[in-house]
């Protein structure tokens, strides 16, 4: 049997799944109510703060509105996400614009929550000036480009009592929880896990720099005014210094925070390598390939994680290793699979099976007979594991089950799955990547690292 979760059974059974989860006293506000209608900004309406726009105006939730949207970018931002607002007014949504944020807080009211999708050095500023409006935040991952920065966002939240949700969105997602809570911790098909690969390879086309459509540039002024030297590093925030922290911040922090939460603690080490190898002109490296050790109650785990923008082979995903199965997860939900090591009997396994917690297809079973039959191995080579697949498909953008967790936080009936001490611990593990490929050296992580 396959569970494929629309938007409906998502939200009915996803606290159960992930019951036994972490959960932090914080993550629920201390001023949580029932609402009839919770008013949403949101603040960056660029590519990712439409994405996120469009996954909770999927959800098709009547007591979800958004009543404003802030950025600078008029022509190419604003307006157009304002006019998409304006056509769902009989969903009672409203596309005030605004390109000042401070004007927008002193404006609105009645709001309750905001989505920070700015660039991740506005993140900390953005957020900490929303929560001390009194209002609930979800902000984009990276939490902060400077660990101070994400030390700022989880004091004011502190501070405020307001609900802080960052934007790891696989933490919600039924799949990866699935995985954590059923097959890892409840069966522990993977036995002790001692080593993790992980990657984001992304091709050339896809990480060409972004051009302005002639016409819609902000004036020189302005970008200086929000600290941006010119359109085109405005555009393409990401690869330079002081504003993102390249891919590895970009694309790894998302895998780098499953490594943590599956292992359950914080990395004591990493190295890395890295450079400007391609993309002439950049400030972060397009290319990182970094190592963590963590010292799990089971013993040493080695992670491994790479990433790269100038070819997609294999795409994205992370692979858990175990001295009894392994297991390949990704958000693409074409790639889940739990693979058992050959020395342990079918029968070990059948249970688990039997119970729908993983499904074997009968013909990968048969091909791999077949394939036995005609082969001769290298004495010193391991019969090719058994796959299982992963009984848990999602229909939905892949933010929206996170989307409405912060939402549902805020209406009281539901903790948030990565509030900011989460997502502190991660900006600390991946940020000092970038640090040890400086440095060409490996780095220690101190347990007072990770706490505030």
């Amino acid at each position: 049997m396959v569970y494929q979760l629309n938007r409906r059974q998502f939200i009915q059974t996803s606290t159960a799944i992930g019951a036994g989860l972490y959960v932090s006293g914080k993550a629920l506000g201390a001023d949580a109510k029932r609402k009839d209608v919770i008013n949403v900004a949101l603040l960056g309406a660029g590519a990712q703060g439409q994405v996120l726009m469009d996954a909770v105006m999927k959800a098709e939730d009547p007591g979800i509105r958004f009543v404003a949207v802030c950025d600078i970018w008029e022509e190419g931002n604003l307006r157009k996400v304002s006019r998409r607002l304006k056509a769902w007014e009989r969903q009672g949504h409203i596309g005030t614009p605004y390109t000042d944020y401070k004007e927008m807080l002193d404006t609105e009211k009645d709001l309750d929550a905001v989505l920070v999708a700015t660039p991740d050095f506005w993140h900390s500023e953005h957020a900490c000036a929303c929560m001390e409006k009194g209002l609930h935040v979800y902000c984009e991952k990276e939490m902060s480009n400077t660990v101070e920065g994400a030390k700022k966002m989880v004091q004011a939240r502190d501070a405020t009592g307001k609900l802080l949700q960052i934007g790891h969105q696989r933490r919600s997602n039924p799949r990866y929880r699935f995985c954590y809570d059923s097959l890892i911790r409840r069966a522990k098909l993977l036995g002790r896990i001692t080593t993790i690969n992980g990657q984001w390879n992304r091709s050339k086309a896809s990480c060409e720099d972004l051009v302005a459509p002639e016409g819609t540039e902000i004036d020189e002024g302005t970008l200086n005014k929000y600290s941006f030297k010119n359109m085109h590093q405005f555009l393409n925030w990401r690869w330079y210094k002081g504003l993102g922290g390249g891919p590895i911040v970009d694309l790894g922090s998302h895998q780098i925070d499953i490594y943590t939460w599956f292992l359950g603690c914080n990395p004591k080490s990493v190295v890395a390598s890295g450079g400007v190898d391609y993309w002439a002109g950049h400030e972060w490296y397009d290319t990182v390939m970094a190592v963590y050790e963590y010292e799990t109650k089971a013993g040493m785990v080695r992670a491994f994680y790479q990433t790269g923008t100038t070819n997609s082979n294999g795409g994205y995903f992370e692979t858990f290793m175990g001295d009894e199965g392994t297991l390949t997860i990704s958000e693409a939900s074409a790639r889940g699979s739990v693979y058992k090591e050959g020395w342990i009997p079918e029968e070990a396994w059948n249970k688990w099976v039997e119970a729908e917690y993983i499904r074997k297809p009968k013909a990968v079973a048969v091909a791999k007979g077949e394939a036995e039959a005609e082969a001769v191995l290298d004495v010193r080579a391991s019969t090719p594991p058994d796959e299982y697949k992963i009984p848990v498909t999602m229909n939905v953008p892949y933010h929206q089950p996170h989307l409405l967790n912060f939402l549902n936080a805020i209406r009281g009936t539901e903790t948030l799955n990565c509030p900011a001490e989460i997502g502190y611990e991660t900006a600390v593990s991946v940020l000092k990547v970038n640090e040890a490929v400086a440095k060409n050296c490996r780095l220690e992580f101190k347990p007072e690292d990770f706490h505030i």
